[in-house]
């Protein structure tokens, strides 16, 4: 009986160091800054540590990561709720942190966004807010996973695997460790597996309008293309 003959099978790309998922715990913490006006918030943003302006912006895409619209930043959000000012919401809700490289940089955008708005509307500055604005910030608590990559399987294999928790630590929280630049999964790619290309559509997803499981879809979806195509 003759056997099938065999299709040739694709040798898995061996990155030269693997991936290590890791998930995290967020401890937050009250700062020493409060406002109970616009005019006190945007001193304490002035005056707040970094960890504070990525809490309240990029830490806000972790805590409503089910929710794909609305305001994204926690200021724009109490300048809604608490100050009734609907136009700064919405240019607070405006700034796009996808732009920045710093936090310097967004810390300015915010004092500029507000500073602009109150200028217009002096009346607003020193109104009381309906409750206080408390600054925050979290320490992070790093938990690994028993899951590793070594190729683009079993790096599939892993983001299918992983909780919510990790998909934000190495897609969202590592941003601030990179200066905003990248993420933990495209400087992998990029670095360890010479895919490049792969890494700047990782990049590139939509942390805005994407769900965290949103981003882990379209994450295995871009791996699966290039395994598909190779």
């Amino acid at each position: 009986m003759a056997t099938a003959p065999q299709l040739p099978t694709t040798r898995p790309r061996w990155a030269r160091s693997p991936f290590y998922f890791n998930s995290a715990s967020h401890l937050l913490r009250i700062g020493r800054e409060k406002a109970t006006t616009l005019v006190e918030l945007l001193e304490a943003i002035r005056a707040c540590p970094e960890s504070s302006i990525f809490q309240h912006t990029f830490q806000t895409l972790a805590d409503h990561h089910f929710i794909s619209s609305g305001f994204s930043n926690d200021f724009s959000h109490w300048a809604f709720a608490s100050c009734n000012e609907v136009e700064l919401a919405e240019r607070l809700a405006a700034i796009d942190v996808r732009e920045f490289t710093s936090i310097a940089a967004l810390r300015e955008r915010l004092i500029h966004t507000m500073e602009s708005y109150l200028q217009k509307n002096p009346r607003a500055a020193a109104r009381a807010a309906m409750e206080p604005f408390y600054l925050m910030a979290s320490d992070l608590v790093v938990v690994p996973t028993p899951y590793v990559a070594r190729n683009l399987e079993e790096f599939a294999d892993g983001l299918r695997k992983v909780s919510i928790h990790a998909i934000y630590y190495h897609f969202i929280d590592a941003r601030l460790r990179l200066k905003l630049n990248s993420n933990d999964f495209s400087v992998w790619l990029d670095k360890e597996l010479d895919l490049p290309q792969v890494a700047d559509k990782v990049n590139r997803i939509d942390i805005y309008t994407s769900t965290l499981e949103d981003v882990r879809r379209s994450i295995v979806k871009l791996i699966e293309s290039d395994v598909g195509g190779r």
